[in-house]
C-alpha cells in the first residue's frame, strides 16, 4: 500500500501537470518536437531549457500566488491583505497558529509542497536526460562534454534553490536527488540541507559560466556567481547568530568571489530596477524569465496571478493597474522606512492608494490608484508595473516584467555582516547599498545596523528574506513575538496530505 501511494504522488506531480509541457519548451516557450533524439547533441540544452521553464511556473514552479503568500506573511512587513475572510487561512500561518488544524490542513500549505517538489522532480528527469544524452557523446568531444557538466550544473542549482524554498517554509525535509527513491525518503534537518546545498554548488561552481547571467550563452542562465550566491546564503543560515562559526568563512569567501570578479555593480535606480529598465540589469543574479514578445497581443508567458494576486483591489476605473488586493505592507515597515528617512525604499516597496473607493493617489510613475472596500491603503510596490511601461493593447498587471530572485545587493551586504561577524570592516560593501539608496554613508557599521540595512533592502520581497534574518539571527522570539511566535513554532507545519502519504515526515 505505501508504495502504491507514493506512485500516486508521482503521478500527481508529474504526469497530471504534463511533464512534456515544460521539458519540450524553451526559456522563450516556444514548443520542441516531442521525441527526443539523444543522439542529437546540437539539442542537449532542452531538459535544462525546460527546467528553467519549470521554475518560472506556477504548478510546478516557484511563482504560485499563494506559494508567494505562505513565503512572506510570517514576518513583519507584509500582512495577508484583501478581506479579512479570504484565504484567512494565511493570517493564522502569520501568527503562528501552527497548532491550528485549518493550518495544518491548509490547501496553500500543499500546494506550496506539492509545486516546489514538482520543480525537483523536474530536475531529476532533465538530469537522467543529460545523462542520455552523455552516452552519445565521444570520449574526444571536449566541447559537448564541457556543456554537459555545465548543463548538469544549472539544473542543480535550479535543484538546490527549490530545497532551500521548501526548507525555509516547512524546516526539515527530504532531500530527493533520485525519482525513483521516493519510497525511501526521509526528512533531513535544516542544518544538513544547508550543508547539501553547500555541497551542490561546490560540485557546480566549476563547470558553470564565468560570466554574469545577462551575459551567458542562453541570456538570464544560471552561472557560477549564481552558485555562490546561493552557498553564501546557505553558509548563512547554517552559521545563525554565532560569530565564531567558521561557515562565515564561507559566506565572505563566497561573497569576496563575486565582488572580485568586477562583473556585478548595483542598478543606479533603486525604483526602476523593479521596473522593465531592471529587467536582467547588471545586479541580477538570477531572475524567472517572462515576456510579452512586445506584441499587443498573442502569446505572453506570465508568472500566472503572481503580481495579479498582489494588485491593488478596487474598482480602479479601466486602469491596469488593479489586481485580487492581497499582501499589503504594513505600518511597522512604513514607521521602520519614515524613522530612517528611507523615501527611494518606502516609494518602491510600497504603492499607496487612496483611502476610499473614491479617493485616488498618483503613483510616483504618474499612475491614479484609487482605494477599495476593504480600507487597504498599501499594495507591494515591487509588484507594480507602470501603466507607461506595458506593451500597448496588453493589460495583465505586471505583464513582460520579469521575477527578481537573486541580486547583487544580497552579496554585499552579506559579504558586510560576515566582515563585522569576524572583526573585520565592512563598510565599503555595507555603503555601495545604502549610498544606492540616497542615505548617507555610515563609518564603522555595527551588525544590528547591516540588520537593518537588509530590512530594508529586502522589505516586501517574495522570498521571504525578512522572516529568514530574523530566524537566523535569534530575533524573531523578540520582534514576533506579539504575532504569536515562540520557540517551535519557527515554520509551517508539514502538510497532513503529505504524512498521511508518508507517517516518517
Amino acid at each position: 500500500m505505501k508504495t502504491i501511494k507514493y506512485i500516486l504522488f508521482l503521478l500527481l506531480l508529474i504526469q497530471a501537470t504534463a511533464c512534456s509541457k515544460y521539458l519540450d519548451h524553451d526559456v522563450e516557450d516556444r514548443p520542441r518536437s516531442t521525441t527526443i533524439d539523444y543522439t542529437n547533441l546540437g539539442a542537449m540544452y532542452s531538459p535544462v531549457s525546460g527546467a528553467y521553464r519549470t521554475a518560472a511556473g506556477e504548478n510546478p514552479g516557484f511563482v504560485h500566488w499563494m506559494d508567494c503568500g505562505v513565503r512572506v506573511v510570517r514576518g513583519d512587513d507584509v500582512a495577508k491583505g484583501s478581506s479579512p475572510n479570504d484565504q484567512g487561512t494565511l493570517s493564522d500561518i502569520k501568527n503562528f497558529q501552527n497548532e491550528n488544524p485549518g493550518v495544518v490542513t491548509f490547501w496553500g500549505n500543499n500546494n506550496y509542497w506539492n509545486d516546489h517538489y514538482a520543480a525537483v522532480l523536474y530536475c531529476n528527469e532533465a538530469l537522467n536526460d543529460l545523462d542520455r544524452y552523455r552516452a552519445n557523446i565521444a570520449a574526444s568531444d571536449a566541447a559537448n562534454l564541457a556543456f554537459y557538466n555545465q548543463y548538469r550544473s544549472e539544473v542543480r542549482v535550479i535543484r538546490a534553490w527549490a530545497h532551500m524554498l521548501i526548507s525555509r517554509v516547512f524546516g526539515n525535509v527530504p532531500i530527493i536527488t533520485n525519482n525513483d527513491s521516493l519510497t525511501t525518503r526521509r526528512a533531513s534537518s535544516v542544518l544538513e540541507i544547508r550543508q547539501w546545498v553547500m555541497n551542490e554548488m561546490d560540485s557546480a561552481i566549476g563547470f558553470l559560466e564565468d560570466a554574469r547571467p545577462n551575459q551567458s550563452t542562453h541570456k538570464g542562465a544560471i552561472t557560477k556567481y549564481t552558485a555562490l550566491l546561493i552557498k553564501a546564503k546557505a553558509a548563512a543560515d547554517a552559521a545563525g547568530n554565532d560569530n565564531g562559526s567558521p561557515f562565515w568563512d564561507v559566506v565572505l569567501s563566497a561573497t569576496n568571489d563575486i565582488i572580485n570578479s568586477n562583473k556585478f555593480s548595483l542598478y543606479p535606480d533603486f525604483y526602476q530596477l523593479w521596473k522593465l529598465p531592471g529587467k536582467l540589469s547588471d545586479e541580477s543574479l538570477y531572475e524567472l524569465q517572462f515576456t510579452d514578445f512586445g506584441t499587443s497581443t498573442g502569446t505572453s508567458v506570465l508568472p500566472g496571478a503572481f503580481f495579479t494576486f498582489q494588485g491593488p483591489s478596487g474598482n480602479q476605473q479601466g486602469s491596469p493597474i488593479s489586481g485580487w488586493g492581497f499582501l499589503a505592507p504594513t505600518q511597522t515597515v512604513v514607521d521602520f522606512f519614515n524613522s530612517r528617512n528611507d523615501s527611494v525604499r518606502l516609494k518602491t516597496s510600497i504603492l499607496f492608494v487612496g483611502s476610499s473607493e473614491s479617493s485616488y493617489v498618483v503613483s510616483p510613475s504618474g499612475d491614479t490608484v484609487y482605494g477599495n472596500s476593504n480600507s487597504q491603503t498599501r499594495f507591494m510596490g515591487k509588484a507594480y508595473l507602470p501603466r507607461n511601461q506595458m506593451t500597448g493593447g496588453r493589460t495583465d498587471y505586471g505583464s513582460n516584467n520579469n521575477v527578481r530572485v537573486l541580486r547583487y545587493a544580497d552579496v554585499l551586504l552579506l559579504n558586510a555582516e560576515a566582515k563585522v561577524r569576524k572583526g573585520q570592516n565592512g563598510d565599503v560593501p555595507f555603503n555601495l547599498v545604502r549610498v544606492r539608496a540616497k542615505l548617507n554613508p555610515l563609518t564603522g557599521v555595527t551588525l544590528q545596523q547591516v540588520l537593518d540595512e537588509r530590512r530594508a533592502e529586502f522589505a516586501c520581497e517574495w522570498w521571504g528574506e525578512r522572516y529568514n534574518d530574523l530566524l537566523r539571527t535569534g530575533q524573531a522570539a523578540t520582534v514576533l513575538a506579539n504575532q504569536g511566535f515562540a520557540p517551535g513554532k519557527e515554520y509551517v507545519p508539514i502538510p497532513q496530505a503529505q504524512k498521511d502519504l508518508d507517517p516518517n515526515l
